[in-house]
Parts: structure tokens; sequence; C-alpha cells
């Protein structure tokens, strides 16, 4: 299954398990350790006093008691120095041995926090990115549903030199766009300045239905004028049972192509994509797949295609990019910078509160 970013109170988390940033006593502690333990009860502290502590980079089981999870996974992440004492291995092996002892006991979903992003000093977006990745890794092994939860809203994407190149680029992109989308609408175009402008954050986006060409009923063409519509669909007398038998490649289609034609193994691609191994099933078996654009998106990246061979894909499931929508804006921003890493991309759609790739 996939990754999932998630904004959430991780006690409030229905889930198989959720992991505790805890500490080497594992007797409590501030942070998220002190709320698991404060919403679990007393039972959980009592439990915890027979496991005799854990290493870092180790984790150990309990009960969940009065919380959602029925079990606690509880993990010592290290204290940050440099990243030069061994952090990033043991880091990644909180995350590894936390998956491994959920798949033991029979977990199929698994809530984490971001394990040592706190007081233990660890950069933050470092610790997103080794997360994301040995969740991932796991996740190749052990099929679950695996939350990356954030209690607060702060910059993920990959740094702040990158955020703020994004932004950057949704400035430049994002408002003219919407603006010129207004004014195709024919609505008043709305002008803000840079001390008026509402944030990104709380624009509402506001996509025209797309219209079909081929489905508009045409008009009579003028004598001596061409028709309206040239090509199949324009043929005159052809009937509509012929048209339908000249379609052309569907996305399901073409996206299997695509994966021959990149050499590699369909489980790589759908594991790079963020899609899990039954909704790939499900896609494989069904040439007339309608996908949704957060899927279809979701395999250009994973495929590393240009612009327009991504514009293509999404062409052959109805959909389009648009100036107007801040999701297409931001998969735009890393087509056209060659950033085919999907963990970056979704850290920056969950900072910009729109639809994760895959999921």
């Amino acid at each position: 299954m996939p990754l999932t970013f998630v904004r959430n109170d991780i006690t409030k988390m229905a889930v198989d398990a959720i992991v505790n940033a805890a500490n080497q006593s594992l007797l409590g502690g501030g942070g998220v350790d002190g709320a698991i333990h404060r919403a679990a009860g007393p039972e959980l502290l009592e439990e915890c006093r027979t496991l005799n502590g854990c290493g870092t980079g180790e984790a150990k089981i309990t009960k969940g008691y009065r919380l959602p999870a029925k079990y606690v996974i509880h993990t010592v992440g290290p204290v940050y120095k440099d990243g030069l004492h061994g952090e990033p291995q043991l880091l990644r092996s909180c995350y590894r041995e936390s998956m491994r002892l959920a798949a033991k006991n029979g977990c199929t979903s698994i809530a984490f926090p971001l394990i040592s992003a706190g007081v233990y000093g660890y950069p933050r977006e470092e610790a997103v990115r080794i997360a994301a990745e040995t969740i991932a890794e796991e996740l190749e092994e052990n099929e679950m549903e695996a939350y990356l939860v954030f209690f607060d809203k702060g910059s993920l994407a990959a740094g702040k030199e990158l955020h703020a190149d994004i932004q950057a680029f949704i400035d430049d992109n994002y408002a003219a766009g919407a603006l010129e989308e207004d004014r195709r609408r024919g609505r008043n175009s709305l002008h803000f300045s840079e001390s008026t402008r509402p944030p990104l954050y709380e624009e509402e986006i506001c996509s025209a239905p797309m219209q079909m060409p081929g489905l508009q009923k045409p008009k009579a063409a003028k004598a001596g004028k061409a028709p309206l519509f040239a090509g199949a669909m324009a043929a005159p007398g052809k009937p509509l049972s012929d048209l339908t038998k000249e379609l052309d490649e569907s996305f399901q289609q073409m996206l299997m192509r695509k994966i021959a034609e990149s050499g590699e193994k369909p489980s790589d691609i759908y594991h790079r994509a963020n899609i899990s191994k039954a909704h790939f099933s499900k896609i494989n078996c069904d040439e007339h797949y309608k996908p949704t654009k957060k899927t279809v998106c979701a395999f250009a990246i994973a495929l590393e295609l240009s612009l327009d061979e991504t514009k293509e894909l999404l062409m052959k499931a109805g959909f389009a990019l648009s100036r107007s929508s801040l999701f297409d804006v931001i998969i735009e921003y890393f087509i056209r910078n060659g950033n085919y890493d999907i963990f970056a991309v979704n850290e920056a759609l969950f900072d910009y509160d729109q639809e994760l790739l895959g999921v």
C-alpha cells in the first residue's frame, strides 16, 4: 500500500498500530510520547515497565489500551548532533524495525510521527526524507497502509530553498493563470497588491467543466465552407457505430505501453508511483479503466515523462494541466525541473493542502 501524509493527532488515528517516539526508559516523557501515554491510560505505563527499556534504533510493542489503535510500537530515535555520528542509520532503523514488528504482529495499517524531529533536534526536512524513503522500502516487502502524521503545519518541501523555488514558480504562473481563466469565463478579474493578495493556502480553486468537442452538436456548415470538425469525427455519412470502433489508444493501453518501453518491472513503476499492488492490478485488468487525475500524474512522475508526454497521458484519461489549478502548477514545476521524486512532489502538495499523488 502507498504512504500517505496526514495532519492529525496521532492518538486519534484508527489504525492497527501507532508508533511512539519514546525515550530509552519507555516510561513516558513529553511531546508525542506524553500524549500517547495520556491517551492510552495508566495501563500502558504498567506494561512498559515490564519491557526493560529500549535501545536507540530499536522497537518494542505493547497493547494500545484506551487508544483507537490496537498496538503501540515504541521506538527510540537518535539525538541529532551533526549527522556524522550514525544518526541517519539509527533513524532509518527506527522506521524499519517498527514496520517489521508491525508486520510480525499481523498489522495491516500503521501511523508514524516524525521521529527525532522535536526536542532531539533532527532537521525536519531530512527527517521527512528518511521517513518517506525507509517506509517506502519496507512497503515493498510488507503490504500495509502507512501514514506519516504531522500535528502542525510547516514546510516539508525538501528544504527551504526548494520550497522558495516552488513558491516563486507558483507566484509567476498560478496567479496569472487564474486571472486568465477568469477572463476566459467572462468574469471580472480581481487584482491584488502584494499586501492585499490572499494567502495561497486559502485560495479556492475552481475549474470549469471540460468541454469535449466530439460531444458537442456541430453547427450546420455553410455552403462552400469546411465542416466545423475535421477528421474521423466529422466524416460525413459515417454511422456512430463505426466511429466507436475507431477510438484512440486508451489511458490503460498507453500506460502499459510506456511501462513496457521503460524496460523496468511493472512493480518498480507502481511502487515509485506510490500505488498499491491491488490498485495497479485493477488498472492492468481493465483497458477502459478510468483513473483519477492524481493517479495519472503519479504514473507520469514514476515514468519520468516529459511535460508533453504527461499532457498526452492526461488527455487519454480526459484531463489537462491548467494554470488555474494550484495542483497542476506544482506538478508542472517538478516535471519542468526534472525532479521525479514522488515523495518530494507529495511533500510540496501536502504543504499547499493539495491531494497527494498515488494514494
